[in-house]
């Protein structure tokens, strides 16, 4: 096979350096099925990865990008064959397997997923890693018997990806949904998606006490920390969280209380480690009743391959709104 551009992370005297390469099939982390990338996508652990900011790379050089999806150029796997559309998210992707910010990409049969009827290249990447794991923490809340009748839902971290695509899905799933955000000039944006009220990040009054009156039916949360804690002490009897994130902080400090006097219930949402069955059960609901309208204005923004080193910064930062594709083709 020729060869084809990458963008490749390094680590020189301490630093982590991206550059975009040209790399042979032979460099690449084994596996039995080797894909033509079409479409990534450009998530918050991509630029913690490529920018040092973040510890997620277990090894060096690796290609960067969490997410893919392609056509199939060859497989040693009976469950993939030449010319099938795929989708890869997770596994390994940028932390221990070469990942998605290729033209080429090779992975375990296992991880890749054939793209439902309805979505191509393009639709699966504009969900990418984080509609799958929007939608997997709702699956996931549906599962534990989350309801609208159980009151609003608050969807924290509300602007970035996975928080958008949050909003929107379970808006249209009959949620009264409230989007907690810093970033209140988005507040059209995240109204657009479905959200029925926006409230600024500064308004939320941790306190320390066990309990505070109890205000949400659920929760989606992308911060942790203190954030997360709040939400454990107002959550209505048998409501759920779910715990995805920790831009805002690693630790819990809470009580068991609202475990065993409300039934609440925390639900730790790992997007990385799936079982096939589930990631199978999920990209069918992407393409089907999760399938949202707002796709478009969430993943409005695309990319080339080239420019992608540029756009990085941007994440870490926290000035991004909604998704950007990268074009690999």
């Amino acid at each position: 096979m020729d060869s084809f551009k990458a963008l490749r992370i390094h680590q020189e005297d301490g630093r982590i350096v991206p550059r975009l390469e040209q790399l042979s099939l032979d460099q690449l982390s084994p596996g039995e099925v080797v894909i033509r990338g079409e479409y990534s996508s450009v998530n918050y652990k991509d630029a913690l990865a490529a920018t040092g900011k973040g510890r997620i790379l277990r090894r060096f050089p690796l290609v960067g990008g969490v997410d893919v999806a392609g056509t199939v150029v060859s497989s040693s796997d009976p469950r993939c064959k030449p010319g099938d559309r795929v989708v890869v998210t997770g596994g390994g992707l940028s932390e221990t397997h070469d990942g998605g910010f290729s033209q080429v990409v090779r992975v375990p049969g296992d991880w890749a997923i054939p793209l439902p009827e309805g979505l191509d290249t393009r639709t699966a990447m504009s969900f990418g890693t984080a509609g799958f794991t929007a939608a997997l923490a709702i699956h996931r809340l549906e599962q534990n018997g989350q309801t609208p009748e159980l009151g609003p839902v608050l969807v924290t971290g509300a602007t970035g990806g996975v928080g958008s695509f949050a909003v929107a899905m379970l808006a249209e799933r009959g949620y009264q949904v409230t989007a907690l955000t810093r970033k209140t000039s988005a507040s059209d944006y995240l109204k657009s998606l479905g959200a029925s009220a926006v409230m600024p990040l500064d308004a939320v009054d941790a306190g320390t006490q066990p309990l505070k009156r109890a205000v949400w039916g659920g929760a989606i949360d992308n911060l942790g920390g203190a954030t997360l804690a709040w939400l454990t002490r107002t959550t209505v009897p048998w409501g759920n969280i779910a715990s995805i994130g920790l831009t805002q902080g690693t630790e819990l400090n809470t009580t068991v209380l609202p475990f065993i006097l409300r039934g609440v219930s925390l639900l730790g949402i790992n997007a990385v480690e799936v079982p096939r069955k589930v990631r199978l059960e999920i990209w069918q609901l992407l393409a089907s009743e999760f399938r949202t309208a707002a796709l478009g204005r969430i993943a409005s923004r695309e990319i080339g391959l080239d420019q992608l080193i540029a756009e990085l910064p941007a994440w870490i930062d926290a000035t991004v709104v909604g998704r950007c594709l990268v074009r690999l083709a």
